[in-house]
């Protein structure tokens, strides 16, 4: 998400009611596959008591991977073609959109199962609930 605001800072577009929409949109968007990748390592730690945890999460963000790509890819296309042929109003929206889709499932799937190994490995297995 801030990557996406700082994005439409730095091209120079009008940030408007449409801007804080598609903002509130990739959040919402991030949160729901970050959840999607989570609950997949919940059920996997569950399936697998006596693997590693790094070999959990790993094969739990392979198993949701391609999934995310082809979720994030669909919606890619459909916000540029309002990019491309939306006119003036929804160009800042899609604009913000495009960037905060690609940001938001990098950010999903690859900081958000690194973060929860980190803490994994730095807290313990008591404070990481899954």
């Amino acid at each position: 998400m801030t990557i996406a605001a700082g994005a439409v800072a730095l091209t120079g577009k009008e940030f408007s009611l449409p801007v804080v929409a598609a903002l509130l949109t990739i959040l919402g968007y991030s949160i729901n596959d970050t959840i999607v990748v989570y609950d997949r390592i919940r059920e996997n730690l569950r399936l697998y008591r006596d693997v590693d945890f790094e070999e959990v999460v790993n094969a739990s963000v392979n198993q949701t991977l391609s999934r995310t790509v082809l979720t994030s890819f669909t919606v890619f296309i459909a916000v540029t073609a309002l990019y491309m042929y939306g006119g003036d109003k929804l160009n800042p929206l899609s604009f913000c959109l495009m960037v905060g889709v690609v940001f938001g499932t990098y950010s999903s799937v690859f900081v958000a199962a690194g973060l929860l190994v980190i803490a994994y490995k730095h807290l313990g297995a008591r404070y990481v609930k899954t």
